[in-house]
């Protein structure tokens, strides 16, 4: 499943009570459609000829609903449930209680001047009804604010944008699959995860070994179309005047082997050991190409740190853009609610200032001595506000954190290596805290935009994760 996916296909569901105007139900069939596909996605709805107005307002229709959703299970991201009028609550609950999809109530506004019986819909009344009743029916569902809206209102254009970020969440993390490419590297403990509690919530680890790829890597023909494309790929999103030219060779190999990879183990994400294996055998680190992974809708995370793999990817799916590994790495001078993101140079090349230059590992050469690291893509982050997650495993559970930020134009010092950005967080010094505090780790992942409410509906409503938000 690819990240980048800017449309999902919404299911629909109208619920009638026969006490109340029908006529308005052939009116939102139409409306909704018609809304939904001006704003790119697909729509299925049960023919209106399957129950009286194409609406659900007994149990027995209600199960025609619910063959309707099952025959269709693959097809559907989320359903909306609208209501024209007050709707009746016992045939949306046989309509919906069998639905593993998030759910959407919307309800339609009365005018003001037409609340005579003759015209009052009273779906502000209807939607508490169906809320009450679902919820004793064990359905979960996900409500916006106002409380009634009409389709064709700005608010429910954004109503509907997030649900739709919350369906691909959840969607995408149901079913994910993280590539673990290589072992985790010894001394980083803090990247420790519990695979047994990820799969419990449907996010199966595949591993393959370091060794492996080095085989695959040595046999890669470099007349072959996906070397020299990839090749050529690499060549132009950064500059490589002052790395070797076997340095480009060989990223290009590691990257045709990781897409390989993602082909035969349907990965939907990755950590891979970055070091130092790498820069040993092949004088590289793996930096540029796990950057141009995540533009390219497959997010790779350093250090075999398969927690921030997985949510990456739900950053990814949030937002439908590139999302970045970061460190909590180095206070901003006085200023408490600033710090510098960094890594050593696997930012997305989208989500840099300008464009980078492929450099040593200077961080590693103090070790390994020089030149045995191109591949860092060293740069600065560009300026956006955005959406910061990271996770654990604990004793079975899946705990995340969210929160937002503002990468700023604040200068840092030329010689600093890696690429970074000066992130100024509300609060900042008490999310430090939090964190030391609950055993989260050094690493974050970032993404543009503000897309908490989503993500928390996800993790918390629809798939049973611990959320902490940050105000």
């Amino acid at each position: 499943m690819s990240i980048n996916n800017n449309t999902s296909r919404f299911a629909l569901v109208f619920a009638n009570r026969g006490f109340f105007p029908s006529r308005y139900m052939s009116e939102a069939r139409e409306q909704l459609r018609t809304v939904l596909e001006k704003m790119g996605h697909q729509v299925l709805m049960m023919s209106a000829e399957e129950t009286p107005l194409g609406a659900v307002e007994t149990p027995a229709e209600g199960k025609k609903f619910r063959r309707f959703f099952r025959e269709h299970r693959e097809e559907i991201d989320g359903i909306i449930l609208s209501l024209p009028n007050f709707g009746d609550e016992n045939g949306a609950m046989e309509a919906l209680r069998e639905v593993d999809v998030p759910i959407m109530i919307q309800a339609y506004p009365d005018q003001i001047d037409k609340l005579g019986p003759q015209d009052r819909r009273d779906s502000f009344c209807g939607k508490l009804s169906i809320m009450d009743v679902l919820l004793q029916a064990n359905v979960r569902f996900t409500t916006y604010i106002p409380h009634t809206v009409h389709p064709e209102s700005a608010a429910f254009a954004e109503n509907v944008s997030s649900f739709h970020r919350t369906c691909q969440v959840t969607k995408g993390l149901r079913n994910l699959v993280v590539g673990a490419i290589g072992a985790r590297t010894t001394p980083f403990k803090t990247v420790r995860v519990d695979e047994i509690a990820l799969q419990k919530h449907g996010i199966t680890v595949e591993t393959t070994d370091m060794s492996s790829v080095f085989d695959q890597m040595d046999a890669v023909d470099p007349a072959s179309p996906a070397f020299k494309e990839n090749h050529k790929i690499l060549e132009s999103i950064a500059s490589w005047k002052i790395a070797p030219p076997e340095a480009l060779d060989n990223l290009t190999r590691l990257k045709v082997v990781l897409e390989q990879l993602r082909e035969e183990m349907n990965l939907d994400t990755i950590a891979i050991r970055c070091w130092t294996e790498l820069q040993q055998r092949y004088r590289i680190s793996p930096c540029l190409v796990t950057g141009e992974l995540a533009n390219q809708g497959l997010p790779a995370a350093c250090e075999v740190d398969i927690a921030n793999a997985v949510v990456m990817y739900a950053l990814g799916a949030a937002s439908g853009e590139a999302t970045s590994i970061l460190d909590w790495n180095n206070n901003y001078g006085d200023d408490p609610d600033k710090c510098i993101l960094f890594h050593c140079g696997n930012v997305p090349a989208s989500l840099m200032k300008d464009k980078g230059t492929v450099a040593d590992h200077e961080i590693l050469a103090n070790s390994l001595g020089t030149g045995k690291g191109f591949g860092c893509n060293q740069g600065r982050i560009r300026e956006f506000d955005f959406t910061y997650s990271s996770m654990i495993s604990d004793a079975g559970k899946l705990k995340f954190y969210l929160g937002t930020g503002r990468i700023t134009d604040d200068p840092i010092p030329a010689g600093f290596f890696g690429c970074a950005g000066v992130a100024e967080i509300k609060g900042l010094q008490e999310v430090l805290h939090w964190l030391g505090r609950n055993g989260h780790r050094h690493h974050v992942s970032i993404t543009p935009g503000n897309h908490v409410e989503p993500l928390r509906e996800a993790f918390e409503n629809y798939l049973g994760y611990e959320v902490k938000v940050f105000p």
